[in-house]
């Protein structure tokens, strides 16, 4: 679920990404004024055309009833900010908090922010947060400190306080589980600075969501995998390349990763 008026790309970023992980359907809700761009990039996609501009409470009755044949949700690529967004957001996370209590959910960007008013919310479902350091200190309401040991301990902290899992996106990717167990993944590149990166490891993510793989396990395999992915674009041309270039490399960089497993 994202798409809001400024940012059409980084839903289908998302989407194209889940796919070439390995999902078998995708379906993006979002706006119905954008959602024939979003078909245009690629026929593979599946949109629920929503009313309005940007996400609004009238539609979440809509995307509620999705949910029933739907084996993980991703929440936030380019969904923008607003009072309207915002309570779409926290209604729909209370209908998965009580009526979906495992249906995992993924929140990034846009998303988590706005959950962040509402931390109950992530103890109350199967969820992943990825945030990188800005988006942390809005969740937790704490500085991240340049030391490594501080950081890890800071991050395995809040994933038990708000008992769900955290993938904080940075040079080095922490993992951390709603007991603090941390994994450290260094994969990845100067280059995934580029925009539409954090879309494309939720999709990633989302994708072994969706095949049945735990929160934690999912968010250590995905930050894994993107990493890698931004690797072999590496490898091809430098540091000069894109997210779709990223998305384009997910399977080559699954098989590669496949002798780890």
């Amino acid at each position: 679920m994202g798409g809001g008026s400024r940012y059409v790309g980084a839903p289908a970023l998302a989407g194209l990404a889940a796919l070439r992980a390995g999902t078998d359907l995708v379906t993006i809700a979002l706006p119905s004024r954008i959602a024939n761009i979003v078909n245009s990039f690629s026929p593979d996609l599946i949109t629920m055309q929503l009313p309005e501009e940007d996400l609004i409470p009238e539609a979440i009755p809509k995307i509620s009833d999705q949910l029933e044949d739907s084996t993980a949700v991703l929440i936030g690529p380019g969904l923008g900010l607003g009072t309207r967004t915002e309570d779409a957001v926290i209604e729909l996370m209370e209908t998965i908090a009580t009526d979906y209590p495992d249906l995992p959910v993924l929140l990034d960007a846009d998303g988590l922010k706005i959950v962040s008013e509402r931390p109950d919310l992530l103890k109350e479902s199967n969820s992943i947060v990825t945030p990188h350091a800005g988006e942390f200190e809005i969740l937790s309401g704490k500085k991240l400190s340049s030391k490594k040991k501080e950081r890890i301990a800071t991050v395995s902290e809040t994933a038990e306080e708000l008992r769900t899992s955290i993938l904080l996106k940075a040079h080095v990717d922490i993992c951390a589980d709603e007991e603090g167990k941390v994994i450290l993944n260094d994969t990845g590149n100067p280059g995934m600075t580029v925009g539409g990166t954090g879309d494309v490891l939720g999709g990633i993510i989302s994708a072994f969501l969706s095949r049945g793989v735990k929160p934690f396990q999912a968010a250590v395999a995905g930050s894994f995998v993107c990493g890698l992915a931004g690797d072999i674009c590496s490898e091809e041309r430098g540091y000069e390349f894109t997210a779709s270039d990223v998305k384009d490399n997910i399977p080559n960089a699954i098989e590669r990763a496949r002798k780890y497993w």
